[in-house]
């Protein structure tokens, strides 16, 4: 009896999953329209097929999405911020200072540092958004580009830097003959001389302990 009860929730699970998949069948004669979540019928239509011939149709993504990060190098202070607060260090960057301000961004804020290396590997980032949220040039954002994919995964690393090899070695130099000219031309602090008599610890006193009478 076992074995034909088995038998007969078979057939019954079965039809149960295949009358539900018949039934969108029959439904989704239509192919859906390529809306955004945003629209008003993007609800309505969902019985319609989903299915959209990528890359030829594309259905439109939301403004305000964590995609791919861009970094508008001109407005980079390069404050290393980004890449302090990363949880999975995809920000690399190697800072070069100046002796002086040589610019200024789009908002006022001062150049002070130059960006020898801004590197973004996409294949570590987890798309959490918070370098976007510590900017404070606000630099750092997230476009709309979400398919990067590609063969190589070296790919996936996104150089933003502008300066070559030459500018590098320069600026790097330029530095470092500031500072050796900075603490060439620091004057030097006098030595203060230390009297024994002043810095001499006073002798430590003895202490006198009261004889206690033995108890008999």
């Amino acid at each position: 009896m076992s074995y034909f009860k088995n038998i007969s929730q078979g057939i019954k699970t079965t039809w149960k999953g295949m009358s539900l998949s018949i039934r969108y069948f029959i439904q989704a004669r239509k192919s859906r329209k390529k809306e955004a979540v945003t629209d008003a019928n993007y609800f309505s239509d969902a019985n319609r097929t989903f299915t959209v011939q990528y890359p030829h149709e594309e259905i439109p993504i939301p403004d305000h999405g964590r995609y791919q990060l861009h970094n508008e190098i001109d407005d980079c202070i390069v404050c290393d911020k980004c890449a302090k607060v990363c949880p999975v260090d995809c920000i690399e960057i190697e800072p070069i200072r100046s002796p002086e301000v040589f610019g200024q961004t789009s908002d006022g804020t001062p150049l002070r540092i130059h960006a020898a290396k801004f590197d973004i590997d996409m294949s570590k980032c987890c798309f959490c958004g918070l370098c976007t949220v510590v900017c404070p040039t606000e630099c750092l954002t997230m476009t709309k580009e979400f398919d990067f994919s590609t063969t190589d995964i070296l790919d996936h690393n996104f150089s933003f830097s502008k300066m070559t090899d030459k500018e590098i070695t320069e600026k790097s130099k330029e530095f470092e003959d500031y500072q050796a000219a900075k603490l060439k031309a620091k004057p030097e602090l006098p030595t203060i001389k230390k009297e024994v008599d002043v810095m001499k610890k006073p002798a430590a006193k003895p202490v006198f302990k009261p004889r206690i009478p033995k108890k008999k």
